[in-house]
């Protein structure tokens, strides 16, 4: 069975970049009949809050995304120091005692040289007389993975064939001073123990799979299928990022965007596949395959996000938005079927129904004020219908030889108090002659 999974850290509200993996995993999983598991990766125990945690699951459920499994890795360092303490006896996960401090130096130095600034494995020279000494001077390690230092090929599902050689990279620190750890070790170690077979991430961590796979291969666990996506920027090319403050979902959410234009804009921007409205996620999944993401950067433009939005709110059955407008004492198809094309976001709605329910200010110019006395009068009786409106305005243009704009435009002032709207034919018989008289002088 295909098992994916999204690893997001909660150390902040997640944006539109966090969004787009979490997507694409979920649209892989419907796509292939898998399971969708959301780990929260939270070793950086300095900055992860449940707050955040309950935050992300909460932005996915707004969006539109149900786990299967959630996991917490704060709950699973058993696992971990099992998997710490196999490569330590497999001579594959090394102590160093270089400070910070040291390392910059070293690196410094490397550079100087035309070297480059890779860690030169010295702490695999030390003795255990050194060691002592150094742990007696109250130095405590940080653990590092002593790569192969070898090409690692892997196909990629969105990339193709890729090559990492680790020969070019430092042995990576798994394990800090203080006994915690960094991301990589648990991160593969739960992929082993969930059965993750495809990982989808950014292609920010093509870099890092070489590590990746020979870790998986020390600890004799099968390695999965990796797929690295382009990455989502803003309207100037920036990656989005918690650490800048870029606008989180939560905030999309309060300004109103609804959640299935969020969806589309984090998964198809970049892909082949066009930026307009979709019946659900099932159906974009049903869409979406990997090759049709490009290789180029994925650039969100926040016009094409409002556009997109009014065009679902347009496109919107009476049946999808009753529940929201019940909650707005709003119910009546014909009044959401009327005023729907005018909407950008759903709670203009509210606003836009005081054409029908009321109040309205009417704006009557003065020099219209006779035209508008004489509209009143030959207002036709009722019952009214979509024929209404040009039985009356026909009526109106034979009294007054007015057509065009000065016909109709003081009638929409004074019958809405708006220059803009739905069409009068449609809006007249929700109106009513009653409400319409009185909003004629």
């Amino acid at each position: 069975m295909t098992i994916v999974r999204w690893a997001p850290s909660p150390t902040g509200r997640i944006h539109l970049g966090n969004a787009r993996p979490a997507m694409l995993n979920w649209f892989f999983a419907k796509r292939h009949g898998g399971r969708y598991v959301l780990r929260m990766d939270d070793t950086d125990t300095a900055r992860s809050t449940r707050e955040f945690a309950d935050g992300i699951e909460a932005d996915l459920a707004w969006l539109g995304i149900t786990p299967d499994l959630l996991v917490r890795q704060s709950d699973r360092t058993a696992l971990y120091d099992a998997a710490r303490d196999r490569l330590i006896a497999a001579g594959r996960l090394y102590p160093c005692y270089e400070t910070e401090d040291e390392l910059g130096r070293r690196r410094a130095r490397a550079r100087a040289m035309g070297k480059p600034p890779i860690y030169d494995r010295a702490a695999l020279k030390l003795t255990e007389e050194d060691r002592a000494k150094l742990e007696a001077e109250g130095r405590r390690p940080h653990w590092r993975f002593k790569l192969d230092g070898r090409p690692v090929q892997f196909e990629d599902l969105i990339k193709g064939s890729q090559t990492v050689n680790t020969a070019s990279m430092s042995d990576p620190v798994l394990v800090r001073e203080d006994g915690s750890y960094l991301y990589t070790l648990p991160s593969v170690v739960d992929d082993i123990d969930l059965a993750i077979t495809h990982v989808i991430r950014g292609e920010d961590h093509v870099s890092n799979t070489g590590t990746q796979i020979e870790i998986f291969e020390a600890l004799g666990g099968p390695v999965p299928i990796f797929g690295h996506h382009n990455l989502l920027t803003d309207a100037e090319g920036q990656g989005f990022s918690k650490r800048l403050g870029s606008q989180s979902l939560s905030d999309f959410r309060a300004e109103g965007y609804e959640p299935l234009a969020i969806a589309i804009m984090a998964s198809l921007t970049g892909t082949s596949l066009p930026i307009e409205p979709y019946a659900s996620l099932d159906d974009i999944a049903a869409k979406l395959d990997f090759s049709m993401i490009s290789h180029g950067a994925a650039r969100f433009d926040p016009v094409e996000l409002d556009n997109l939005n009014a065009r679902l709110l347009h496109a919107m059955p009476y049946e999808a938005a009753l529940p929201r407008l019940t909650s707005l004492g709003l119910e009546g198809e014909a009044i959401w079927l009327l005023l729907r094309d005018n909407l950008h976001k759903f709670n203009d709605i509210v606003e836009w129904s005081k054409l029908v329910l009321g109040p309205v200010e009417p704006i009557i110019a003065d020099e219209d004020r006779d035209f508008l006395a004489l509209a009143k009068a030959l207002l036709p009786p009722e019952p009214w219908s979509l024929e209404t409106w040009g039985e009356w305005t026909n009526a109106l243009k034979a009294a007054t030889g007015r057509k065009g704009k000065p016909l109709f435009l003081p009638l929409r002032l004074a019958l809405t108090g708006r220059h803009d709207g739905p069409e009068l034919k449609s809006l007249l018989p929700l109106v009513g002659r009653t409400a319409c008289l009185d909003r004629l002088p």
